[in-house]
């Protein structure tokens, strides 16, 4: 046999393309009688087979080269009824195994499979119905115009049109203009069940089916009033024993000579097996194959036909669902044992929620939606799908406790469309998450603008620093004993174009979230040098000190300490002159490399602080270990000293703490900071309790480095 150019890239296998053409000809003959050669058949075959296969992988993705195929398999009279059924069958079960052994196991290409075969089978039908219908209204008419030429013509025209009318394997009937039932033939009988004497005493009209298509009738009462020559559609008729057939119904107009309606010929073809074929396609194109439930596509057909066609004032509600923590099952059970999960959780959401009239769909992945049907019920809704999800699920002997999340969206049709209510939905169930898990959460909008506007905050962020929005202020701190200015701490602020100044509350946390921290946290150090370094060389006898803080992420960056020396050398700032401010929580749990460059910082001579001291793990003991000189209390303890507070008992319980601490902390050898100092009564008792030093508003607020400047001077306010 003669190979034939096998086009393609590498998914495509030509040995196998040549083999899967040999056994489609060998089913071909096997199957009836066929109008070519061995080898022309399978040359035929070969070159369908390529076709297909190139149809899989084409992009975009046809499925007409299938459809044509099918034609081609009529036009080649290969029409035996097994020849379409072993094509369509051979094209699940070995076309990618033999010709695209690449693509087995890839969905999207199994569902063009899918999608192929009944594009053929499609092809197959519509080449042999049409030529059928072709050659029978050609020779029904042909009879009916020959009986006015000659009697011989005639009768010959009936000859052959009987010989048709019997023995034709579709449904053929002849009917009134006034819708009685002339004559049927045997294939018509056999279809609806009835015989020729029954048929002959029923009416058209009562063949119709009740769920016909809107506009049926009409279309059949224009056709018998001679509006149009012919129509054709596919219908339901019901069989004598009540069971339902689709077929597909052409039906054309005789006329008199002077053009009156005469009678008309229906020919029928039984395309049930077809019809269901489609709807199968049609199920799985529209239902999820692990669960079921409806898929993406059918919720999204859904909810558009609700925007489509809903009154603009009814509210619809949706309630999207996440399982929590879905991954780490998967993770630790594995992918099976998760999808038998996600098959429980789907079966009670249809159980529970959609027996409700409710719309449930899987998204994909561990996300299901639920389009609520009544708004008044959607939190409900959110509250039975929560409760459906949590009970305990027992698989493989294994029992599993299982939370969700769920957002919820209700809102008039009117004033959104389908796309933004689930963005809004998707946006609330992150809201879910984020406070807790295994709740539900409303639909804001002005949490949603927070939202937004956050988001802007965290996009601007890298441009920000690019273009040198961020400035500095500084704090003073100030010697509780002399009332002199010892130090300030570095404070960044945003300077934005559009919004002012921004606090540091309002961006630090975004920075940690994004990792740009560590870029700004070294920007900071490094201008707060220069700063330093200015005051250093302007007064070189105040030795003023610049504090900076610095992030747990800068902590643990294995260049922070490289970071900061490179710094300290730019500048010539003596490393004395610096303090790094770190959290609690940043240093107490140090280990390995963190804690190993804490004490080369240490080393290099820049003294090391925590910040907000007792809010914390407030562990003394842990501190021994560290290279820390100094601590600066959390300002909620300063606070409660403040001498005219409401609750007085309060007020010396802090005071006790902060004296308790002070000591220990001199029993460190460390000094100690109060932060939050706001009236003299605190700086005063603060000063009896031995506290080295103190920040606050009651020193000063913190202020750009040029008023730093002034008041190193003697211009500026000293207090206290």
């Amino acid at each position: 046999m003669t190979a034939v150019p096998v086009p393609g890239g590498p998914d495509l296998s030509r040995a196998g393309a040549r083999g899967y053409a040999h056994e489609w000809a060998r089913a071909v003959r096997r199957l009836g009688f066929v109008p070519l050669s061995a080898g022309e058949t399978e040359r035929l075959l070969h070159l369908h087979t390529v076709r297909l296969a190139q149809a899989l992988l084409a992009d975009p993705f046809s499925t007409r080269p299938a459809a044509e195929v099918g034609r081609a398999l009529v036009e080649a009279h290969l029409t035996e009824p097994g020849v379409l059924d072993w094509s369509v069958r051979a094209l699940g079960d070995r076309f990618l195994p033999q010709v695209l052994p690449d693509r087995i196991g890839d969905d999207c290409t199994a569902d063009r499979v899918a999608a192929v075969q009944g594009a053929l089978a499609a092809g197959f039908t519509r080449a042999l119905r049409d030529r059928t219908f072709a050659q029978q209204e050609r020779i029904a008419r042909s009879a009916w115009q020959a009986r006015d030429e000659v009697e011989q013509a005639l009768r010959d025209s009936e000859a052959r049109f009987r010989a048709l009318f019997v023995g034709a394997a579709i449904g053929i009937g002849i009917a009134g203009v006034d819708g009685q039932v002339i004559d049927v033939n045997q294939a018509f009988e056999e279809m609806l069940g009835y015989s020729r004497e029954e048929l002959r005493q029923i009416n058209v009209a009562a063949l119709f089916h009740a769920d016909d298509a809107a506009g049926m009738w009409e279309l059949y009462q224009e056709l018998i009033e001679g509006k149009r020559d012919s129509a054709r559609v596919e219908k339901r008729y019901y069989r004598k024993d009540g069971s339902v057939v689709w077929t597909d119904l052409a039906v054309s107009l005789i006329r008199y000579d002077d053009g009156r309606p005469r009678f008309t010929v229906a020919m029928v073809e039984d395309i049930t097996e077809r019809y269901e074929l489609q709807q199968r396609f049609r199920f799985q194109a529209l239902h999820d194959p692990l669960t079921g439930l409806p898929n993406r596509t059918l919720f999204f057909e859904t909810l558009d036909r609700v925007f489509d066609t809903a009154d603009a004032e009814r509210r619809v509600g949706v309630c999207f669902l996440d399982l929590d923590g879905f991954k780490a099952v998967n993770d630790s059970h594995g992918h099976d044992f998760g999808d038998q999960l996600l098959a429980v959780i789907a079966r009670r959401l249809a159980d529970g929620v959609a027996g409700q009239g409710h719309l449930v769909a899987r998204m994909g992945g561990d996300e299901f939606v639920i389009l609520v049907d009544d708004v008044e019920d959607v939190v409900a809704v959110a509250e039975a799908a929560l409760a459906a999800v949590a009970a305990p699920v027992r698989i493989d002997d294994q029992e599993l406790m299982v939370s969700a999340s769920v957002g919820v969206v209700e809102c008039p049709v009117g004033t959104t469309n389908a796309s933004e209510l689930m963005k809004a939905a998707d946006t609330t169930l992150y809201w879910a998450k984020a406070d807790g898990r295994g709740r539900w959460a409303m639909w804001d909008p002005e949490r949603c603008a927070q939202d937004i506007a956050r988001s802007a905050l965290v996009a601007g962020l890298p441009a920000a620093l690019d273009r040198g929005e961020f400035v500095l202020h500084y704090q003073p701190i100030v010697s509780l004993v002399k009332g002199s200015m010892l130090a300030v701490e570095a404070l960044v602020r945003w300077q934005h174009p559009e919004l002012g100044r921004i606090g540091p509350d309002r961006f630090i946390g975004l920075a940690e979230e994004t990792g740009l921290i560590v870029q700004l946290g070294e920007w900071v150090l490094r201008q707060a040098c220069r700063d330093a370094d200015a005051w250093r060389r302007e007064f070189p006898d105040v030795r003023l000190v610049v504090s900076v803080n610095l992030s747990a992420r800068q902590v643990e960056d294995p260049a922070i300490v490289d970071t900061v020396a490179d710094a300290l050398g730019r500048n010539r700032l003596p490393a004395d002159l610096l303090q790094l401010e770190l959290t609690e929580s940043a240093v107490m749990g140090t280990a390995g490399e963190p804690l190993r460059s804490l004490h080369r910082l240490a080393g290099l001579g820049v003294r090391l602080a925590i910040d907000d001291f007792g809010t914390g793990y407030s562990n003394l003991a842990y501190l021994r270990r560290l290279p820390i000189h100094c601590l600066k209390l959390a300002g909620p303890f300063v606070e409660g000293i403040r001498g005219d507070g409401p609750e007085p008992a309060t007020g010396h319980r802090d005071e006790r703490i902060v004296d308790a601490l002070v000591r220990l902390a001199h029993a460190l050898e460390l000094r100690v900071t109060a932060e939050a100092v706001e009236t003299p009564v605190q700086a005063e008792r603060l000063r009896v309790l031995r506290c080295d030093t103190g920040q606050g508003r009651w020193f000063g607020p913190p202020v750009p480095a040029a008023e730093i400047t002034a008041r190193l001077r003697g211009t500026g306010k000293e207090t206290g």
